[in-house]
């Protein structure tokens, strides 16, 4: 029996597989629309529309909460499953229905369930897009201090944009404090340009013009930094990895199983 149900739970190869995966995206979809309907005033003001969205709300939680335990009982490995991203997502979209009967508010977070639709890459054998995103990945990791030296560079141009257009400007022109003017050299340098606070001075015209005009130049900072780590020729060739079919973890294939969840690759099943 739970050979079965992992070959049901786990596998999309088998006809089984592909069927409880298809019903579970069905069920996620469900609850979404139901979750996002929920919001529209029309319904919520509407008695019977609630009675309608409470008892799809209990009914997928129910399923959700069985198919996560049943995972749990039938993985190779229980402990190393609960701690993947799609353990966690799967704990997660259950947990926001049992925490509203205690605080009301939390019900609404049940949308992170729309996570779990990221299993539409296994279902329809899309690994190699997970493959690419975990190269992607990887590569965010190894460029992460570039990035953060850059943005900690950016917001220190923001403060000093904003105090300086703080000093200029003043507050008979809008800029009643520095935190308000550095949130206008923040959407400013970001090129978002709201026009809620804008300067009337020339010397602040000139500086916010030099302000948009860097703005274009730094946006592409960050793309250029992955862009040349993805450049370099990483420690495993995409041909020699293979994506776990039910946490999406990336490994070359000298493993026997995924290092992550602890799921047997398919190409030794």
């Amino acid at each position: 029996m739970k050979e079965r149900l992992y070959k049901i739970i786990f596998e999309a190869d088998t006809p089984s597989g592909k069927a409880f995966d298809v019903a579970l995206f069905g069920t996620i979809g469900l609850s979404i629309i139901a979750i996002m309907l929920e919001s529209v005033p029309k319904f919520s003001a509407d008695q019977t529309a609630q009675d309608w969205f409470t008892g799809i709300e209990l009914f997928t939680t129910i399923l959700f909460s069985i198919e996560y335990l049943l995972r749990l009982w039938c993985s190779p490995k229980p402990t190393h499953y609960a701690k993947s991203f799609y353990g966690l997502i799967d704990l997660i979209s259950t947990l926001p229905f049992y925490l509203s009967l205690l605080f009301p508010v939390t019900g609404t977070f049940a949308i992170i369930r729309s996570l779990r639709l990221l299993r539409i890459f296994r279902v329809l054998k899309l690994s190699r897009f997970l493959i690419e995103g975990n190269l992607l990945w990887q590569s965010l990791l190894r460029s992460s201090r570039k990035i953060a030296v850059f943005l900690l560079t950016v917001v220190l141009l923001c403060v000093v944009m904003g105090t300086l257009m703080y000093t200029v400007e003043g507050p008979e022109n809008g800029f009643t404090s520095i935190p308000l003017s550095i949130y206008w050299a923040i959407v400013t340098l970001t090129t978002v340009g709201y026009g809620d606070i804008a300067p009337v001075t020339v010397l602040g015209q000139f500086i916010a013009a030099a302000i948009m005009i860097l703005g274009y130049a730094i946006i592409a900072v960050p793309t250029g930094i992955v862009t040349a780590d993805l450049a370099v020729k990483p420690i495993y060739d995409k041909s020699t990895m293979e994506s776990c079919e039910n946490c999406g973890h990336s490994s070359v294939f000298e493993h026997k199983y995924c290092p992550d969840c602890g799921t047997e690759f398919a190409r030794n099943a």
